[in-house]
């Protein structure tokens, strides 16, 4: 496997983690529905909150959540539009983004944005 792969993998299992102890229950990971994977798919206070993860070991080329790009954003809505179906969901839903960043000595800093983005019709 890529170090890349490796670095996003660790990356989701640190922000599973951090949202399992800020009292969010995991519905699912990494669910896929054609070409979207939706990294965490959450639930908290009656709302479903589908999750991106982005992990980089630096900022060279901009910070993790800059790469949340609008073309993944509408894709993130066509999987997340298929669960809320197939969960039968009236509820509130919401689209966050995690920014987890490895330092060079492999400590990471974690960012958590809720409400990241809503995406456009599609």
């Amino acid at each position: 496997m890529a170090t890349h792969n490796d670095l996003g993998k660790q990356g989701e299992t640190l922000a599973k983690a951090f949202l399992e102890a800020s009292g969010y229950e995991i519905l699912d990971e990494n669910w896929v529905f054609g070409k979207a994977e939706i990294d965490l798919i959450a639930y908290k206070n009656k709302v479903i909150i589908f999750t991106e993860v982005k992990a980089r070991s630096g900022t060279g080329f901009g910070l993790p959540e800059d790469f949340v790009d609008t073309r993944k954003q509408n894709l993130l809505a066509q999987a997340a539009d298929e669960y809320i179906y197939l969960m039968n969901h009236n509820g509130e839903v919401r689209f966050d983004i995690i920014s987890v960043l490895f330092n060079r000595n492999n400590t990471h800093t974690i960012k958590h944005i809720e409400d990241a983005f809503w995406p456009s019709a599609t």
